[in-house]
């Protein structure tokens, strides 16, 4: 992580939650404000990847709510995912049948489609 970002951070920062992914988030201790807003931002674990912010997190370091997630009861519904980061250049990355990394082969397509071939 930037030496610069954890300096500012230790200075001015003060600590109001955590994730479950280990992110830290944080605001800025004087209630000092961008574009008239309160500074918000977070510290990620590990490598710095915006997709490993929760939905209720992004809601508050994009100031849609002023209420911290840890703070109030979060309305679940049973047709919603857990939140799961982007995995793409991973190893757990999705690939499909066919894929390159996959073994680069793929059941014949089925169905009505036949290749056209000049006559």
């Amino acid at each position: 992580m930037d030496v610069g970002v954890r300096l500012f951070t230790w200075l001015n920062g003060r600590l109001v939650g955590e994730d479950a992914y280990g992110n830290r988030y944080y605001v800025h201790k004087a209630g000092r404000q961008r574009d008239g807003r309160e500074m918000r931002w977070v510290l990620y674990k590990g490598m710095a990847e915006a997709s490993k912010v929760p939905p209720d997190w992004h809601a508050w370091l994009h100031h849609f709510t002023d209420a911290l997630p840890d703070a109030q009861p979060i309305t679940r519904f049973g047709w919603q995912k857990e939140h799961m980061p982007n995995l793409t250049g991973t190893r757990y990355a999705y690939r499909p049948p066919g894929h390159v990394l996959q073994g680069g082969k793929r059941e014949r397509a089925t169905g009505d489609y036949e290749p056209w071939t000049p006559a």
